[in-house]
């Protein structure tokens, strides 16, 4: 029954997330060839304000409504109502503090920046709770259609301001409106309605919970986006342009991974939660399954860095080459993090997540400012350094709570990562002893690194491979 649902989960949230991540990467390369790097840099300036601001909404008792296993209505309209008011309060300190940002950085034009995207959090808020439920059920059907139509109106909407040269108010401009869109149709689909009503034992009950949670994302939106900070007010807009534009193409694959586990293992994981076998089991699979395809992505795309560039974003984005390798190979163990930390918050073990992020922010601050050091290739490095240590640590509580620590993840992907070097390799030398035009160059590296990968994993018996195999045929079978 697990299993099936899995199936279910992960085949309508991968094709929601390979929609709108589609859409999405589209929109991005029409804004790539309209607008310049300083631009793009300019608005990351306010990433890290915004992702603190957005984890003080939630305060975790979303994710407390997703592992509790029994919830009343009276649960949710509470949720509901304290995300509402915090994203209120949140919002008018945003506001207020615009001045102080944007003296920060010396740029005046963060004030009305900052003052306009106060108002995403509100709107966010409002349509918080009917995602958390819809993603409780495994209603990834629905979600897929609000991401595609959001997506759709956010792009229009971007590509026609950057078009009348309205810089980076086209940016501000497609974040919010995906957000009013997202909120309208998440109202529209789905059919529940908040009561009016307020407990505060229920919202004590689930911040006992949520409270770990909130600490955990807190510190995360700190340490994820710290490097900003360091970019923006030590080197400049323009290098910050540059390493978005690395780690956006970068976190295609990664964030499509990672989105779609982290939606379905923490409601599948707390189901299981009380049968360790069968949680074990779970990770096991969903490692398995995002490593096969991560790995060869992160060493392709590495690969394949300057054609790719090229033809995607233009010549003007060759400075970003050395950034998206850098942080590609330092991607490879990314998708590993938010396995292990789902395993851990379905076992009703929030304060460890919190303990684990307050560990982990110290070492990345340490990374970070040690990569600064070397300039902003050193940064992406320092990104890359953290996310082995990250794997370490969150893999340290599975293998207390579960017997699969970072050991035994290694073993199951190890055959993968010795299928994909020789791989990268081999389409490497390939782009650089050929000197044809990039878009040619991209699809020949691309078509023979597909090709060279599944080769060396059928002659090397990978394992994963014939897993995902075996899942094609029956899929195949019970369709026919």
């Amino acid at each position: 029954m697990l299993v099936a649902k899995a199936k279910s989960a992960i085949l309508w949230s991968g094709a929601d997330i390979l929609l709108k991540q589609g859409l999405q990467f589209g929109v991005s390369i029409a804004l790539a060839r309209l607008l310049s790097p300083e631009q793009f840099g300019t608005v990351a300036l306010l990433y890290l304000f915004l992702g603190i601001a957005g984890g003080f909404v939630d305060g975790g008792l979303s994710t407390a409504l997703i592992q509790k296993r029994e919830v009343t209505s009276t649960d949710e309209s509470t949720v509901f109502w304290f995300n509402l008011s915090m994203g209120f309060l949140v919002a008018m300190a945003l506001f207020a503090a615009a001045p102080a940002i944007a003296g920060f950085y010396h740029l005046p034009v963060l004030v009305p920046l900052t003052r306009l995207m106060s108002l995403n959090i509100v709107l966010g808020a409002l349509g918080s709770i009917h995602g958390t439920l819809l993603s409780k059920r495994l209603d990834f059907r629905t979600q897929m259609k609000i991401s595609g139509l959001a997506t759709v109106c956010s792009g229009t909407v971007a590509v026609a301001l950057a078009w009348k040269g309205l810089g980076v108010w086209a940016l501000a401009g497609q974040t919010l409106a995906s957000t009013i869109a997202t909120t309208v149709l998440l109202w529209i689909f789905s059919p529940w309605r908040p009561s009016w009503v307020f407990s505060l034992a229920s919202a004590r009950r689930l911040l006992g919970f949520g409270g770990y949670v909130f600490a955990a994302v807190m510190l995360y939106a700190v340490h994820s986006r710290v490097y900003t900070l360091l970019i923006g007010r030590y080197f400049s807009t323009r290098e910050l342009g540059f390493y978005e534009r690395a780690s956006s193409t970068q976190q295609l694959p990664v964030s499509l991974l990672g989105i779609v586990m982290g939606r379905v293992s923490l409601p599948l994981f707390s189901e299981a939660a009380q049968d360790k076998t069968r949680l074990r089991r779970g990770v096991q699979m969903a490692l398995r399954g995002m490593m096969l395809v991560n790995v060869p992505a992160m060493f392709g795309v590495a690969a394949t860095a300057e054609p790719l560039l090229l033809t995607l974003f233009g010549a003007k984005w060759l400075p970003a080459v050395p950034l998206l390798r850098a942080l590609c190979l330092g991607g490879v163990l990314v998708p590993l993090h938010g396995v292990n930390l789902s395993a851990l918050v379905a076992q009703g073990r929030p304060d460890l997540q919190f303990f684990l992020e307050i560990v982990k922010s110290a070492l990345s601050l340490l990374f970070l400012v040690g990569g600064s050091l070397f300039g902003v290739v050193g940064i992406a490095w320092g990104v890359g350094c953290c996310g082995v240590v990250d794997f370490v640590i969150n893999a340290h509580y599975t293998q207390r709570s579960l017997g699969y620590g970072a050991l035994a993840q290694l073993r199951d992907f190890l055959p993968i990562i010795a299928a994909s070097v020789p791989m990268a390799l081999g389409v490497y030398y390939l782009g650089e002893f050929w000197r044809i035009a990039p878009p040619i160059k991209l699809t020949v590296q691309v078509a023979s690194g597909a090709v060279g990968f599944l080769l060396t994993g059928w002659l090397v018996k990978l394992a994963a491979l014939r897993d995902a195999v075996s899942l094609l045929r029956q899929q195949k079978a019970v369709s026919a």
